[in-house]
């Protein structure tokens, strides 16, 4: 089968899952990853045949987005704010809205932080590591740490700075059932905020392939996470120090009204206009 031929099976095939657009994005990608090809080469080499290994590998992958398992875990990577990731079953596949929150944090902390040397960035609930690694490339001289419940996320994360050659102060506990013994500076959580009654509204792709500990709150109460947040805030932030926080979209007044005490905090709409973090300053 050539190249192109290819093209109009794997578009076929997956025409009950995917629009148009979206299949040749996965299309591309997928042929740039198995034959090396990348979007130009795809259409300059479209009547080159296939080799049957990498034809076979390409089958396996179509039965694979079939099953509605993201394709980043397929890839075992992805993009994130301009950077490469290492992603599979045990971490969040990270989204645009933490990119936003991310523009966020990095504007701010450029604009009213003047020395970063001594800087302490404090990151709740890690994941593949993708805030820490990106706060840590804009601001390297900070002394960065990030907490996170699961070990096999921490080790991705850890493979994700080892990759990035960014060192990244990693801690393996319960951030629920854990003491804070430093100050900070700042602290950044996109922690898990999704109520169980929320479950029935996600995505079979999001909640059968990604990590429900990572997605759900683990009681009834969804805002947990935020209010031990609250209370670290008041004993480990340092005076001027800066909140940045991602949240459910549904309980932005109830979660701003949590950081009452701050001297500054405020609601901010993602660029989808929903109600999506908050952010605070000391």
């Amino acid at each position: 089968m050539t190249i192109s031929e290819f093209k109009i099976y794997f578009k076929t095939e997956l025409q009950d899952l995917y629009t148009e657009s979206e299949s040749t994005f996965l299309y591309s990608i997928f042929v740039e990853k198995i034959i090396g090809f990348d979007s130009f080469q795809q259409r300059r080499f479209s009547h080159q045949e296939l080799l049957v290994d990498d034809e076979k590998r390409l089958q396996g992958i179509i039965l694979e987005l079939k099953t509605n398992k993201p394709y980043q875990h397929i890839l075992g990577e992805t993009e994130f704010y301009g950077m490469r990731f290492f992603v599979d079953e045990n971490v969040l596949i990270p989204r645009p809205e933490t990119e936003e929150l991310l523009e966020i944090a990095i504007d701010k902390i450029q604009r009213l932080i003047h020395n970063t040397q001594d800087l302490k960035i404090l990151d709740i609930g890690t994941g593949s590591g993708v805030i820490p690694l990106v706060l840590k490339k804009y601001f390297p001289e900070a002394n960065v740490s990030s907490i996170d419940f699961s070990e096999k996320a921490l080790e991705t994360a850890k493979k994700n700075s080892a990759f990035h050659q960014l060192d990244i102060n990693f801690i393996h506990v319960d951030y629920l059932n854990f003491e804070l013994t430093e100050n900070y500076d700042i602290i950044i959580s996109n922690p898990p905020y999704i109520g169980m009654e929320e479950e029935i509204e996600i995505v079979d792709s999001v909640k059968e392939f990604e990590p429900k500990m990572a997605l759900f709150s683990p009681t009834s109460d969804a805002l947990i996470f935020y209010r031990k947040i609250a209370e670290d805030s008041k004993k480990h932030l340092n005076e001027n120090g800066m909140l940045f926080l991602e949240i459910n979209q549904k309980l932005g007044p109830e979660t701003l009204e949590l950081y009452s005490f701050f001297s500054e905090a405020q609601l901010v709409k993602d660029l989808s206009e929903n109600d999506r973090f908050i952010i605070g300053r000391k």
